[in-house]
């Protein structure tokens, strides 16, 4: 049986990472946990206001997944470093890989547009203002990661260049 691999993905709001992600798990046919997608839950299910569960619960869900040895592609912003080292012990506590992505949009132009202008899925989501993305409080990376520039390119191109990352 092979090593389960958690791909974790990083970045700002509307920089690509939930489409990236997504496709990434498609073409793998890796376990997709979307925190958006488990903090809207909570709110929904349990009428609670959402801080840091979200990531605890994707965490247990991740790491259920690899213990059973299914690749897990986990969305989030992951703005700190303490998140991210989190998301690293997921991995290592499950005897699994990891792999960290950022996910970034240089054009800033571009980056504005698809905040003010995207569509995510998630009913009752409240989406962040262009202010509120450009205002995160998002850490600057200090471990390795892939790296991936969205702006100015089709998401086929972005997958592309991210598959090629991970096996080169």
């Amino acid at each position: 049986m092979k090593t389960p691999t958690l791909y974790i993905f990083s970045g700002l709001s509307a920089s690509g990472k939930s489409t990236l992600a997504r496709e990434l798990a498609k073409e793998l046919g890796a376990t997709f946990v979307r925190i958006d997608t488990v903090e809207q839950a909570l709110r929904d299910l349990c009428n609670y206001k959402v801080e840091g569960e979200g990531y605890r619960l994707s965490y247990r869900i991740a790491k259920d997944n690899l213990e059973a040895g299914n690749d897990v592609i986990a969305d989030s912003v992951n703005p700190w470093e303490l998140t991210r080292k989190e998301w690293n012990e997921v991995a290592t506590s499950s005897d699994a890989k990891f792999v960290n992505i950022e996910i970034v949009c240089s054009d800033e132009r571009e980056h504005r547009s698809r905040v003010e202008n995207r569509k995510v899925g998630i009913e009752r989501l409240k989406l962040p203002t262009w202010e509120e993305v450009k205002n995160r409080d998002y850490h600057q990376w200090t471990e390795p990661r892939i790296q991936i520039d969205t702006a100015g390119e089709a998401i086929e191109e972005s997958l592309k260049r991210l598959v090629e990352g991970l096996n080169g």
